[in-house]
């Protein structure tokens, strides 16, 4: 990839022919790519060029780099110094979210990814704030299989608790009250634990608990309106926005919502109160999904009740209803299939496409898969239907509306009508991320006076993506469904157009050992090869056997 844009993607639209790498030297592998799942993450890449967060500002012109972050590899030489951890031979999935140093260098961004048919991996992959970015993979797992446990773990970790639930020992608390609010507040002993508290229009009473009980320089700053917040964030945090806020009793959406500007990355902010606010604050979606801000809450006068696991789930509820927004793509599709599977998960799951081929297909590929677990999966297109999708959940719910609402589409907008289709103790997960500062209007009442849950995440942990090839391994989960078109090396380039154009109602994958076969749909390779057919799975359901014999068919 030397540049923004597909037309800088190798050479005329065609891979290019490049010398077979030498040995490895002591801290390399030498490794064949079997398998590389396309990504609609890569579309920002391919938008932004260098200028892309992960790319910092490179030349590709001078230092390009390649796309591919979900790959299976195979071991083909080991350097000397790894001979004691690596065999020849060894098949690996890669972890893709790679950070060294503290800063992010992922595989297929900084480092140039899996589509390429061999490539050297040192120590930028093997050796890093993790360790080895590489997860060993038994022989029984096929190669597409092995790689799309990368974005499964994606949909795993979206499911795992992100957000800090305690205050930041040695942090930087803004407490904020109401003039007159003599309230007897109380707090845990040892939980508020900041460096640095500032005060402002709290009670005298409670002034004088928190001087007793902590440590922390305590500043007060009163008569703040919150058109002026964002000096005290100048003033106490450099900027930066304070660890944690305590916001006791508010009424006005505004002040929240000048508020939430101020949450520091991966920060909190808890609200205290009895009543509703006097409308819906504006939140940063965008920080949300990327620097896990957490809004937490109570209704009683325990300031500390708010935080911790127990108050704050983030699986969806057992037995409940589950709506998945956008789920005709890939990762959506990746998401409904959780649901159905997932032990104790929710008992009607609505997934709503705005393509009705998708939804066809939804429902051919997981109809079966849900009556098979005693579960419904019920479609909406709301573009074609009469009502909204809100009133459509609210029918399906009795008026209640959805326990979990899951949005896997990059749109403010439906993220806003997520909160408004869930019930009061529901949770919104943000699976797609907008760019931080994107505002939405969210049911912030919701979260004190009942239990809601506004949550968001961004990649997959080394433990994520082995708990997906844990539960593969097992038969609890087959990412093998999610795998809707396969093609060759001289396919990639068009691979990554169709990805990007949403050709295929799932994912996109190419064998860089197979190097003419041209890009097809599962469907259409089952109807021109009919032995590689006859082992797919049913709705042609790709399979390791039909992989196997695609390689032993075309493979060089």
């Amino acid at each position: 990839m030397y540049g923004a844009g597909l037309e800088n993607i190798g050479v005329d639209g065609n891979p290019e022919v490049v010398p077979m790498p030498e040995d490895p030297a002591d801290d390399q592998l030498l490794v064949r790519v079997d398998c590389v799942g396309m990504c609609f993450s890569d579309v920002k890449l391919i938008r932004q060029g260098g200028s892309h967060a992960k790319l910092y500002n490179r030349d590709l012109s001078k230092e390009p780099t390649r796309l591919g972050h979900e790959a299976t590899l195979t071991i083909l030489a080991v350097g000397d110094a790894l001979k004691d951890d690596y065999t020849v031979g060894e098949r690996y999935a890669v972890q893709p979210d790679i950070y060294q140093q503290g800063r992010s260098t992922a595989y297929g961004y900084t480092i140039p990814g899996g589509l390429i048919q061999y490539h050297l991996v040192g120590p930028e992959v093997l050796s890093a704030d993790d360790g080895a970015y590489v997860l060993p993979i038994k022989e029984s797992l096929g190669y597409a299989e092995a790689a799309l446990t990368e974005p499964w773990a994606c949909v795993e970790a979206s499911y795992t608790q992100r957000r800090r639930l305690s205050p930041l020992a040695g942090g930087t608390m803004w407490i904020v009250g109401q003039p007159g609010d003599e309230t007897d507040y109380t707090f845990a002993d040892g939980v508020i634990a900041p460096s640095k508290i500032i005060a402002t229009d709290i009670s005298e009473k409670l002034l004088k608990a928190l001087q007793a009980s902590t440590d922390a320089q305590i500043v007060e700053c009163n008569a703040v309106s919150p058109d002026s917040y964002a000096k005290l964030s100048e003033r106490f945090a450099d900027g930066q926005g304070f660890d944690d806020i305590i916001m006791l009793a508010p009424t006005s959406a505004d002040a929240v919502t000048e508020a939430g500007k101020l949450i520091a990355f991966r920060g909190t902010l808890n609200i205290v109160g009895t009543e509703p606010l006097d409308g819906n604050p504006m939140i940063d979606v965008g920080r949300l999904h990327y620097h896990y801000t957490a809004f937490v809450g109570t209704n009683g006068t325990e300031i500390t009740a708010s935080y911790g696991e127990a108050r704050n789930r983030c699986e969806l509820q057992a037995g409940g209803t589950a709506v998945f927004i956008g789920a005709g793509g890939p990762m959506g599709q990746m998401h409904v299939q959780r649901a159905i599977e997932l032990p104790n998960g929710p008992q009607k799951i609505i997934a709503t496409e705005i393509s009705d081929l998708r939804l066809e297909t939804l429902a051919e590929r997981f109809g079966p898969l849900a009556e098979a677990h005693g579960k419904e999966l019920v479609t909406f297109n709301p573009q074609s239907a009469e009502q909204s999708t809100v009133e459509f959940v609210k029918s399906q719910t009795g008026g209640e509306g959805a326990d979990d609402v899951v949005v896997s589409v990059p749109v403010p907008a439906l993220m806003a009508e997520g909160g408004e289709m869930m019930n009061a103790n529901g949770m919104l997960v943000l699976f797609a991320g907008v760019k931080n500062g994107s505002m939405a209007p969210l049911k912030v009442s919701d979260i004190y006076l009942h239990n809601a849950q506004f949550t968001g995440t961004s990649g997959s942990k080394l433990s994520d993506q082995q708990i997906v090839i844990d539960k593969t391994l097992a038969g609890e989960l087959s990412p093998n469904r999610s795998v809707a078109a396969v093609g060759g090396m001289r396919a990639a380039h068009e691979g990554i157009e169709a990805m990007m154009t949403a050709r295929y109602a799932g994912k996109v994958i190419i064998f860089p050992q197979i190097e003419d076969l041209a890009l097809q749909s599962v469907e259409e390779l089952a109807a021109a090869y009919p032995d590689i057919g006859a082992l797919l799975g049913p709705n042609d359901l790709w399979t390791k056997a039909a992989e196997d014999a695609l390689l032993e068919k075309f493979a060089a």
